[in-house]
């Protein structure tokens, strides 16, 4: 089991950054790849980042460029690095980690970008 626990969201104008972090405790060391993911109103879940834990990376294309993945594996935590920010990235923001075969998600984060 693992649990998840997002931090860093809240209310931010376009053009500024928000850092989150995911937390992840239990049993961590079977963690695998992670991800951030997120979820506006009306709409499906999409990927935006995600993170093996080795470092590859791999990006939306929305948000190439502006935001940043990262992990620390000694501190079981995951980072998104948001920049750059534009009201269409508001959303709820999921951290995923994935162990063997099943999928871990955190509850989210509210993102708001005001233009």
């Amino acid at each position: 089991q693992v649990q998840l626990v997002e931090s860093g969201g809240g209310l931010v104008q376009a053009g500024g950054s928000l850092r989150l972090s995911c937390a992840a405790s239990g049993s961590t060391v079977s963690i695998n790849n992670m991800g951030w993911y997120r979820q506006a109103p009306g709409k499906q879940r999409e990927l935006v980042a995600g993170i093996s834990r080795g470092g590859s990376t791999n990006y939306a294309d929305s948000v190439r460029g502006r935001f940043s993945i990262s992990r620390d594996n000694a501190k079981n935590t995951l980072y998104l690095q948001m920049n750059s920010l534009k009201p269409e990235d508001t959303a709820v923001y999921y951290c995923k980690a994935i162990v063997l075969l099943q999928h871990y998600w955190g509850q989210g984060t509210q993102v708001t970008v005001s233009s």
